[in-house]
């Protein structure tokens, strides 16, 4: 066992050279995660890709991963990557929406197969007997390769949103797709295809799976949408088809859930629906299938459920929620801290080799077992060893999907760091970022999804103030786009005690989304000055340590547009507040979007940016040394390449645009060591690299090519040690690397 773990431990450390210098910090895991895979000719290697642009792969049997350098491939959570059968080191993915790429070194490097005339979809499947032949979906329809992926052909048949396929491995020549619309057969290799039809439902597909051995022969599994009959009986669900699809029966055998009315106000809806279905090759009559909930105690509740006759049999092998009997999942920092399971609906991957090794991954955890369900054990977190104060700490395993805002040093206590989340909110390490700790349920703010800044008390040891939202993603696409609500409450806290508990501190501020919070070290220890920035609320002040506030918005944006994302206070008393991007539709107005400064403690503003006018504003970084000296980066609106870093040296008189690298560019920052170096950050659809050095004040750029990950966000340094940054992420958690290139 300790010749394994060794051998894992230095092949996990060679195919992760390529990030070596990067490590990755903070609560792993916490973010949508889809489409995994586990490869047929080692089961040890497992891919996994997040809703956040970020690939990844574990060598040790998910035990830890390593992010895919984004440089080499991105996520795509539309298209299941596949293992050659054979070879370990090859591995087939999708690389976002551009078509599929193929690694030969364990993912470390990609490179393009041929061109496919759509985004990928469903999976990409390879034939066991004929590694040369493939499929995939992309679009509409789904495409055939008879040469390991150098080219594509249409399948002339099969249509509707493309599912999975399979390879029949008991009779030569014969495959199947799915989509949504139905599934197909082909007996000519994909040549010609006829529809399988009899005894399903005449409803969409929600997803398919085989099986076939040469002597077990091949069973067929689809999942249609449930429903309560007539009489109440679940109508639909799981079928199977022992005949290569001539004919189907229903698989909701006993064991299963067939509930058809919710138990719970918390049901997913009154009626179970199998969204993920998954066979081995090993063993034909093994299915998984993964449900809806009814509700949230078992055996109302999401489960895996694996059936071995193929469908006549089911029994429930995932309970994870410890308030309930037969818990048999280890306990995370979520479970651990708030005592319950938050029920999302996993999606599985199978060993096709032996029927009792699965990966299941969900939004948030990810769940490894080797036993058939009898008992799992975390793949995105480890826990480690608790500190004298009983609060629960844990490691990072690489599996890193999380969005974060900043990264903080605590000024007294060197060890202590701290990470700005969202949907995490707040979490604290006490070693140097070895491990962490999620803040403890009875000390978290009232607005617990996110925490957007924080701002220390330069004289009391242990006092934070922090600015917290339950609206994430500002100032992202998401809340500017729409797509996500953005009127949520937020407001700020204060915290005596590191971090640990946190009080509010919101007399007279309005519950909005609170962005930025300010505190003025000239002020008076009993009686900080503070200020703070609401998304829509404008920027309040509180001469009483978070009191009471009051409104401080005379010249700041309009009516419609108050919605400051960043307030900054220089050393001269000036501070300079940034309202960002407001969208009606599908144009951006340019109401109230821009630069402000004020140089009377916030009683009036005045727009700086009136020859630079930027319709998308993300952060703003003031040179420590002059006021006037003022960078700021914006995104594209309006099909104007806006997007770019912009730097102004005479206090916004005029403005250069110092490089434009991508489409939505986030901030720059100032190396406290090296004058005249720049590090610039760039998020969401960066073609290239999230990260950028200048060492001639902005003159020229160099990518910083050893960062994974592509959606950058702010950089932070440390005070004692030139030669590290860490990096906040859109998506990707914290990363710790060389300040060099």
């Amino acid at each position: 066992m300790l010749r394994l773990t060794v051998a894992l431990l230095l092949i996990c450390g060679t195919a992760g050279a390529q990030n070596s210098a990067w490590t990755p910090l903070g609560l792993s895991g916490g973010g949508g995660m889809n489409t995994p895979a586990v490869s047929p000719a080692d089961p040890n290697e497992m891919m996994v890709n997040c809703d956040m642009s970020g690939a990844y792969i574990s060598l040790d049997g998910g035990l830890n991963w390593r992010m895919i350098n984004c440089s080499q491939l991105r996520s795509s959570t539309r298209c299941r990557p596949a293992f050659h059968p054979t070879d370990p080191k090859t591995v087939y993915a999708a690389d976002g929406w551009n078509g599929v790429k193929v690694s030969h070194d364990r993912g470390v490097t990609w490179t393009f197969t041929g061109k496919l005339p759509d985004e990928p979809h469903g999976e990409i499947c390879i034939n066991p007997s004929d590694p040369s032949k493939i499929m995939v979906g992309a679009g509409d329809s789904v495409f055939l390769s008879t040469n390991a992926g150098s080219s594509w052909d249409k399948c002339t048949g099969p249509s509707g949103y493309p599912l999975a396929f399979h390879f029949d491995l008991s009779q030569k020549n014969i495959c199947f797709a799915a989509t949504d619309a139905g599934l197909w057969r082909s007996s000519d290799s994909g040549k010609t295809w006829s529809k399988l039809s009899q005894g399903l439902p005449d409803a969409k597909i929600l997803t398919f799976a085989a099986a076939s051995h040469p002597t077990a022969g091949t069973m067929l599994y689809c999942s249609t949408p449930g429903s309560a009959g007539p009489n109440g009986e679940y109508v639909g669900g799981i079928f199977s088809s022992a005949d290569r699809g001539e004919t189907w029966q229903s698989a909701m055998g006993a064991g299963i859930n067939k509930e058809t009315k919710a138990f719970d106000e918390w049901a997913m809806g009154p009626v179970a629906q199998y969204i993920h279905i998954a066979a081995c090759d090993a063993n034909p009559q093994v299915i998984w299938a993964i449900n809806t909930n009814t509700g949230v105690p078992a055996p109302h509740h999401v489960s895996a459920y694996r059936s071995d006759d193929a469908g006549k049999t089911w029994r429930s092998t995932f309970q994870a929620d410890p308030r309930f009997e037969k818990c048999n999942v280890p306990a995370d920092y979520t479970v651990t801290m708030d005592r319950q399971y938050y029920q999302s609906v996993p999606e599985p991957a199978v060993d096709q080799k032996n029927p009792d090794h699965v990966l299941l991954i969900s939004e948030g955890p990810c769940y490894t077992t080797i036993d058939g369900g009898k008992s799992w054990r975390t793949g995105h977190t480890r826990r480690a060893q608790d500190a004298a104060d009983g609060i629960s700490r844990w490691t990072c395993t690489g599996l890193v999907v999380t969005t974060t805002w900043n990264y903080y040093l605590d000024p007294f206590v060197p060890d202590r760091h701290y990470i700005c989340y969202t949907d995490l909110g707040f979490a604290i390490s006490t070693d140097k970022g070895q491990s962490w700790a999620w803040w403890p349920e009875k000390g978290r703010a009232p607005w617990r999804n996110t925490c957007y800044e924080l701002a220390f008390d330069p004289s009391v040891k242990g006092r934070i103030f922090g600015a917290f939202s339950n609206v994430h993603d500002i100032p992202n696409d998401n809340i500017i786009s729409g797509r996500h609500g953005s009127t949520g409450p937020g407001g700020i806290c204060v915290s005596d005690d590191h971090g640990i508990n946190w009080k509010t501190a919101n007399a007279g501020l309005p519950l909005k989304a609170t962005t930025s919070i300010i505190l003025d070290p000239r002020s008076p220890v009993n009686s900080r000055v503070l200020y703070a920035g609401q998304f829509g609320g404008g920027v309040w002040k509180s001469a009483d340590g978070g009191k009471s506030w009051m409104e401080k918005n005379n010249g700041l944006g309009t009516e419609k547009n108050r919605r400051v994302n960043r307030v900054i206070l220089h050393k001269d008393g000036s501070l300079i507040a940034v309202i960002t991007g407001r969208r009606e539709g599908r144009v951006f107005m340019d109401d109230g979007v821009g630069l402000y400064r004020s140089i009377d403690g916030g009683d009036h503003w005045t727009q700086i940016n009136t020859t630079q006018r930027l319709l998308w504003l993300k952060d703003i970084t003031v040179d420590p040394a002059d006021s006037k000296i003022i960078y700021i980066s914006a995104a594209n609106a309006n099909g104007d390449n806006q997007g770019g870093l912009y730097r102004t040296v005479d206090g916004g008189k005029t403005w250069k645009k110092l490089a434009s690298k991508g489409p939505e560019h986030f901030g720059a920052y100032l190396s406290p060591f090296h004058k005249g170096w720049i590090y610039m950050t760039l998020t969401e659809g960066a073609p290239d690299c999230g990260l950028w050095l200048s060492k001639d004040n902005g003159q020229t750029w160099a990518a910083m090519k050893g960062l994974p990950f592509a959606n950058a966000q702010r950089v932070t340094f440390d005070p004692k040690d030139s030669t590290v940054i860490y990096v906040t992420t859109f998506g990707g958690s914290i990363w710790r690397g060389p300040a060099d290139i």
